[in-house]
């Protein structure tokens, strides 16, 4: 007769310690990451057999979807990081790196103050694109999206917001990295990397958009890489994630150029430029019993010897 099976874990008795013990062990639980004294694994990967094999791109998939991408993916994912990094100095969060290093603040605080600011407004337009091409998705089912599902979801979304992220820039009448971003989308779809489905939905919306407007609103970056991220199965509430991974390089690369020209105190703008006051015009706060009128002067206080 074979013995009888142990018991389970849950019916051993356990000391008060033990069960503090498994309570510790599992409070920060994780599937990323195994350390122990002389072991280091990322999703089971050894870290020595990453190092010099994975590009960053590749170590950031494998850490967000647990597996290793294909190479073609990593490299689409690295040319929408690298379209990215930088928009110049008028870019509040590169504006703001710049102003904390001649405020004398090191590189690591310069670095979070510029991405503290990368939020809904500046920064989060490549993760509203990917839930509204997630919408318009959606509104298709499992067939391909058309114009009418667009405007379904256009109409929605304006009635809800003032602005369609991604489409449309202050600067650039078109922008030169969202044309070169869907071409390699396009070559992706060609080699059944990625399906083409979100690309598709990306140009119907600009599309869409120039009906409403009788005018062209081309998709700018945030458009763009929300097409590249949708198409790689990434979940639009990571899409500002991967964005600061990107700026955080250009954030860094200001931050440390204003290190080395020493500038001290720079504000938004140069001294020379005013800024517009909008304020009442010269008044004179009238005086209250006793004191004396402001136009007139006071007499100083008689000064007296330390005794």
């Amino acid at each position: 007769m074979p013995p009888p099976n142990p018991p389970a874990d849950d019916a051993v008795p356990r000391s008060p310690a033990e069960v503090a013990l498994a309570q510790a062990s599992a409070w920060w639980s994780t599937s990323i990451i195994r350390m122990e004294p002389g072991r280091i694994e990322i999703r089971g990967y050894p870290i020595e057999e990453l190092i010099g094999t994975l590009r960053f791109p590749e170590m950031i998939w494998l850490m967000l979807r647990g597996e290793v991408p294909q190479p073609a993916q990593a490299a689409l994912l690295e040319a929408a990081l690298v379209a990215a990094v930088d928009h110049g100095p008028q870019a509040p969060s590169i504006a703001i790196s710049r102003m904390a290093v001649s405020c004398g603040v090191a590189l690591n605080g310069a670095m979070a103050s510029a991405i503290n600011v990368l939020d809904d407004v500046h920064g989060g337009a490549g993760e509203q694109c990917m839930e509204l091409y997630a919408a318009v998705a959606s509104a298709a089912g499992g067939a391909v999206a058309g114009s009418m599902h667009v405007h379904g979801v256009l109409a929605q979304y304006q009635r809800e917001h003032r602005f369609v992220p991604g489409f449309g820039h202050r600067f650039h009448p078109v922008d030169p990295r969202a044309p070169r971003l869907l071409g390699l989308v396009d070559e992706a779809c060609r080699a059944g990397v990625v399906s083409g489905r979100f690309a598709h939905i990306g140009r119907l919306v600009e599309q869409g958009l120039r009906e409403q407007k009788g005018k062209s609103i081309p998709m700018n970056i945030d458009g763009a890489t929300s097409v590249v991220f949708c198409e790689l199965g990434f979940e639009p509430a990571l899409g500002r994630g991967l964005f600061i991974l990107s700026r955080a390089v250009g954030i860094l690369a200001h931050a440390w150029e204003q290190r080395g020209q020493k500038g001290r105190i720079k504000g938004p703008m140069p001294p020379a430029i005013p800024y517009r006051y909008e304020g009442p015009s010269t008044r004179h706060f009238a005086p209250r019993g006793g004191d004396a009128p402001f136009d007139q002067p006071v007499a100083p206080a008689a000064r007296t010897r330390p005794r």
